[in-house]
């Protein structure tokens, strides 16, 4: 098959013991990964590549797969994104006002997660659990339910005050991350935030921030068979073929026994798929 990468769809099973369910979309086509596991696949980078959002033939991508013109005029390319807090849409400057009334202005969740070790991240209400899985979190736990993505931003900064708000990607791609009590760690950070998380609801209101009280811990299984003992990242700008025996996937990666490849860094590039005859 060929065809342009996007980033890999997921499914998390109702049978939570079951694992996280893969398919490779690449062009018009999308090939179900899970039972790849344990067989020799090979990714061959055709050197084109276009652009996510207009489609029109690049030779560099930003951002995950947008040209240069997308990435600099799109709301979704911002760095209000990435930092919600840095939110300019009540000064009048957002990219896109209308983007932004959609995707920013709707029910967002603040969360903790077991990725790389604990975390506090936020994602749209309707994100999850994508969100989740393409972190690579072993555990979630919605704490907070908000009125829009600044609010959001506001929480998150607060918390991250006491734990990370980053995945270490290596780390997470090392091992299964061991059980942490999420539902104990969040009574401990909203103790802890108490003055802020009081300060921000006063601002914006008590309707614009719910607390998520009863909700449970979510538990995630990936389908890895194992994990490398050292992370060596492929880079399709570097080396157009990259190919090997696949022995798991989680987030976005593709776990070969020669190394791990990001798919949604590639996002945008036209690559030949193929599954190789076993060795012997």
């Amino acid at each position: 098959m060929q065809g342009q990468l996007r980033k890999m769809h997921t499914r998390l099973e109702l049978d939570r013991s079951r694992p996280v369910q893969y398919e490779l979309p690449l062009g018009a086509q999308s090939i179900a990964l899970n039972p790849l596991i344990g067989k020799s696949i090979k990714l061959m980078y055709t050197g084109n590549i276009v652009c996510l959002h207009c489609n029109r033939a690049i030779k560099k991508s930003f951002n995950q797969g947008y040209c240069y013109p997308c990435f600099t005029s799109l709301a979704q390319c911002d760095m209000c994104i990435m930092k919600p807090e840095t939110c300019h849409y009540a000064a009048g400057t957002c990219r896109e006002p209308l983007w932004g009334e959609e995707f920013c202005f709707q029910s967002h969740i603040v969360y903790l997660a077991n990725s790389s070790g604990i975390k506090v991240g936020i994602t749209r209400q309707t994100q999850i659990p994508t969100r989740w899985i393409d972190q690579g979190a072993v555990q979630a736990l919605p704490i907070f339910k908000v009125q829009s993505r600044y609010i959001s931003g506001l929480i998150e900064i607060a918390i991250a005050k006491h734990v990370s708000d980053k995945t270490s990607w290596q780390q997470m791609l090392k091992s299964r991350a061991e059980p942490i009590d999420l539902i104990a760690k969040r009574d401990e950070l909203i103790a802890v935030c108490e003055a802020k998380l009081a300060e921000i609801t006063q601002r914006f209101g008590q309707q614009a921030i719910e607390f998520l009280a009863d909700e449970p811990v979510v538990d995630i299984h990936f389908p890895v068979d194992s994990y490398p003992l050292k992370v060596k990242s492929f880079n399709l700008d570097k080396n157009t073929e990259v190919s090997g025996i696949l022995h798991g996937i989680k987030g976005q990666y593709l776990l070969l026994d020669t190394g791990v490849i990001n798919i949604r860094k590639f996002s945008g590039y036209e690559v030949e798929f193929m599954e190789l005859n076993p060795p012997f």
